[in-house]
């Protein structure tokens, strides 16, 4: 019981109005001893896929099955280390990695994934920045007058006093087993236990390379000398350009330092926590929080221009945290991490997910929700049960939901999610999902990359 106290305190932390972003699963201060002893506390599930149905359509997901896990190896103090997102480009996967502990600075893990069933790490880059961590990684094809290859974007938040500087950090990984660093973009944020980048997204506009920077926090760590959302011109990777801040007060003009009361007379809080950007690199969808997923037509990235944001119910809490995009962009999901099932004034349970019809930006419909079984009930001492990103494939749409595994829905009728099948291996808890090629990957915290694969007849390689 007191451990599971312990838990809560820290995940409560994340759901509070306006507090940075930290997860139930920061395990900052820990020794090894205690680590271990929470990884086998609270999780459950079963070894590979349960049994699911076909889908009906041209996708089905009836042979998929688990034909590799391959730990990260571990940090030189000793301790795990505990994976972040990941990311595949051109055969390789790029995984993130967590702070933990000490806060070692392990970087980006590089796996080629020529057989998927027996992923190769082939290098570890952006492990040179002391005092930070790693979480999210994109890579991306760019030609410009000044440099023409694969960029690799990289998270940087502070840890710990030791960090030098935050932000996001420039690769080159055009060979992905020789990455090079080419540049740095850096925040001014100062405070000791965070600052920097904390999700990103790379987009290219022609002969343009843009960097979309949610920069969680960053508002109120830095006095208000940087928004939260930035975009920053990568062409020339060596020489960042930041060319906009974005302002959520041209959005709510009586917001004061990212809070304001809504229309239900709700306080809420914005806070910028992830972009993606659509196929053409010209519409950003910024998930800000209790002020939802703002998009923004950034064909002028110098000069945004809004578009519309999704908004909550009153009992609803904001918690906009990752979005995809589905039917050739005219549907929209939107995950919510809510960590606190319990928060006064507030509907029961942990985050779920929301489906927007947005054929309209200027006035997102919500066509459906989707929630685990797990999700909806409040369950004191499992605070690990919200959802977490959502990456869609088709009409299948795929859910890292840390203790709930990856959860596989059929959004073939957006008004009507099906869940058809789900991923759960022992004490999981998955932080990332990618659909690549023919296989899906998943990072688990604890226990490092996992590979999906179908088999054709449902057993593993």
């Amino acid at each position: 019981m007191k451990r599971a106290l312990r838990v809560l305190s820290i995940a409560t932390l994340s759901t509070v109005l306006v507090a940075s972003p930290i997860l139930a699963c920061d395990l900052e201060g820990l020794g090894k001893d205690e680590y271990e002893e929470l990884n086998g506390a609270y999780r459950t599930g079963d070894s590979g896929i349960n049994e699911i149905p076909v889908m009906e359509g041209s996708k089905n997901i009836k042979y998929l099955s688990e034909v590799a896990a391959v730990p990260l190896a571990p940090s030189d103090s000793g301790l795990p280390v505990t994976g972040g997102d990941v990311y595949a480009y051109k055969g390789y996967a790029y995984m993130g990695t967590h702070r933990l502990g000490s806060g070692s600075n392990e970087g980006v893990r590089v796996f080629d994934m020529k057989d998927p069933a027996n992923p190769v790490e082939v290098a570890k880059f952006a492990d040179n920045l002391p005092g930070t961590w790693q979480e999210k990684v994109i890579v991306k094809s760019v030609n410009t007058p000044h440099f023409k290859g694969d960029l690799a974007v990289v998270s940087v938040q502070r840890f710990s006093g030791a960090a030098e500087k935050v932000g996001t950090v420039i690769y080159d990984v055009t060979d992905p087993r020789n990455p090079k660093e080419l540049g740095f973009w850096e925040t001014p944020e100062s405070h000791l236990n965070g600052g920097g980048t904390h999700e990103l997204y790379l987009t290219t506009q022609g002969n343009r390379a843009l960097l979309l920077a949610a920069n969680s926090g960053s508002f109120r760590r830095s006095g208000g000398a940087i928004h939260d959302f930035v975009i920053v011109d990568v062409s020339n990777p060596a020489e960042p350009k930041e060319i906009h801040q974005f302002d959520p007060k041209t959005i709510i003009p009586d917001m004061e330092d990212y809070r304001w009361t809504d229309e239900h007379g709700q306080l809420r809080g914005a806070n910028a926590h992830s972009v993606i950007a659509d196929v053409t690199g010209r519409t950003a969808y910024v998930s800000f929080w209790d002020l939802g997923t703002v998009m923004l037509d950034i064909s002028t990235p110098e000069e945004p221009k809004f578009l519309g944001r999704t908004s909550f119910e009153k009992e609803v809490q904001g918690a906009a945290h990752t979005a995809a995009l589905a039917k050739g962009g005219t549907v929209l999901v939107e995950t919510r991490e809510v960590f606190n099932p319990t928060r006064h004034g507030y509907e029961p349970g942990f985050g779920y997910v929301r489906i927007y019809d947005i054929k309209d930006k200027s006035n997102p419909k919500l066509l459906s929700t989707f929630q685990t079984d797990n999700s909806k009930n409040k369950r004191e001492g499992y605070p690990g049960f919200t959802v977490h990103d959502p990456k869609v494939q088709g009409n299948t749409l795929y859910l890292s939901h840390y203790f709930d595994g990856v959860r596989i829905v059929d959004i073939t009728d957006p008004s009507n999610p099906v869940e058809t099948g789900a991923y759960v291996p022992v004490k999981a808890n998955i932080w990332g999902v990618f659909v690549d090629r023919n296989y899906v990957l998943a990072s688990d915290m604890e226990t490092g990359l996992k590979v999906l694969q179908k088999t054709g007849n449902g057993k593993k390689k």
